[in-house]
């Protein structure tokens, strides 16, 4: 999968913003009704609505309804959207893919209150560890919180992957972490995704990227993802133990299922075991959305609404990956639990398998159907990353009801 090209985020004071008027969507209502369905099947059961609003449900088990409010922000008033996820810079035509929420079936979910996370988070420091979903999610949340309060950029890496902002007025520090694989590797690829070599992967090593500034987190979202489907050979103890998809290279075939696990597993295990408590959230695998061929094979993702729950499966891949995903957190929440440490699954692959509509597609680069690329068959997609303002947004309601209300 091709990495995202980086731009240097600007930061300038906003005015207020106000929220869009409703979309001319005839049947924007079906929130209400869902709620009103919802009254009906818990007093059938015996119970009190809203004795169980505010109990614990399935949050990441729902449906995507229409969103009168609109987004909380605009490309117009946050400026931290990189190039890749600027849909509407970009050209993209339509507009619906940033009028939906996510609603879970039996509880109320609260909209993202920017305010009350700033005030909660006072004094603290929230890192994002993973891949370009995990910088994709952080672009999310800083675009909301700069409604409130302008970010500081005080650090970012050579290529722009790994950055840091600083809430002055709140004394809160938001990171993050470029770390695709988790664990030691060494990657000759560049912007465009062009490999030069097979990537080397150190199972048996974290890696040293988030290790060192572990302990000046509060809290963390860490995740692995699309990566290890690479090809990559894998080093363990000081030496070659295989490889994935390495053809020729007369080394055991190993699958990326073996990596995945390893990696997984030693890094939970020193997230559970460390001396340093970190509230911690183990977001799951994020599915693309390519039909037709994948991201370098024609592949694309056209559709401009969300599936409706039981529409659409998990690929097989997808499939494999969230199997291990469950496996590794079952075992790492019960050490957690016995060492005093707070660790949550973020589940968000289901809700987002809904979402063929809310990737850039196309609009990854600048007006794609003009001048020289007018062809679209030379056109690359990008369905795996996400549009700004779009589907992300709704994960910051999760991250905020998790925080506040467990």
């Amino acid at each position: 999968l091709s990495p995202v090209l980086e731009a240097d985020p600007e930061f300038v004071e906003e005015k207020a913003w106000q929220p869009p008027p409703p979309p001319p969507v005839a049947d924007t209502p079906v929130t209400d009704d869902l709620r009103a369905m919802n009254r009906s099947k818990l007093s059938d059961n015996g119970f009190h609505f809203h004795d169980l609003v505010t109990a614990k449900c399935d949050i990441f088990s729902g449906a995507w309804v229409p969103d009168s409010a609109g987004p909380f922000y605009t490309t117009s008033t946050c400026r931290s959207i990189e190039d890749h996820q600027n849909c509407v810079k970009n050209g993209r035509p339509d507009s619906g893919y940033t009028r939906w929420r996510w609603t879970p079936h039996d509880c109320e979910l609260p909209r993202f209150n920017p305010e009350r996370f700033l005030d909660f988070m006072r004094n603290k420091s929230f890192a994002f560890i993973g891949d370009s979903i995990s910088r994709n999610h952080v672009q999310s949340l800083l675009c909301i919180l700069c409604q409130v309060e302008p970010a500081l950029e005080v650090y970012h890496d050579k290529e722009y992957k790994s950055k840091r902002w600083y809430f002055p007025s709140h004394d809160f520090t938001l990171s993050v972490i470029w770390s695709p694989f988790l664990t030691k590797a060494s990657i000759f690829e560049d912007n465009d995704g062009v490999s030069t070599d097979i990537i080397q992967l150190h199972l048996d090593e974290l890696d040293t990227v988030w290790l060192e500034q572990f302990k000046n987190f509060d809290y963390i979202e860490i995740a692995g993802g699309k990566w290890f489907l690479k090809t990559a050979i894998y080093h363990e103890n000081n030496t070659i133990s295989g490889c994935h998809n390495c053809r020729g290279k007369n080394l055991t075939e190993l699958g990326f299922e073996y990596a995945y696990q390893k990696t997984l597993n030693a890094t939970l295990k020193f997230i559970t075991s460390s001396k340093h408590k970190v509230h911690t959230f183990f977001r799951t695998t994020t599915p693309d959305h390519f039909e037709n061929g994948e991201w370098n094979t024609g592949g694309y993702c056209n559709r401009t609404g969300p599936f409706k729950p039981g529409e659409i499966n998990l690929s097989d891949i997808d499939a494999v990956m969230r199997k291990i995903e469950l496996e590794e957190f079952e075992k790492a929440a019960a050490t957690g639990l016995t060492n005093g440490l707070n660790l949550r699954l973020f589940d968000t692959t289901n809700l987002s398998l809904l979402r063929p509509d809310g990737h850039p597609g196309p609009y990854r680069v600048f007006h794609p159907f003009t001048g020289k690329d007018k062809n679209a068959a030379k056109v690359q997609n990008d369905c795996l990353h996400w549009c700004l303002p779009g589907p992300l947004d709704s994960w910051n309601d999760l991250i905020m009801e998790m925080l506040l209300n467990g």
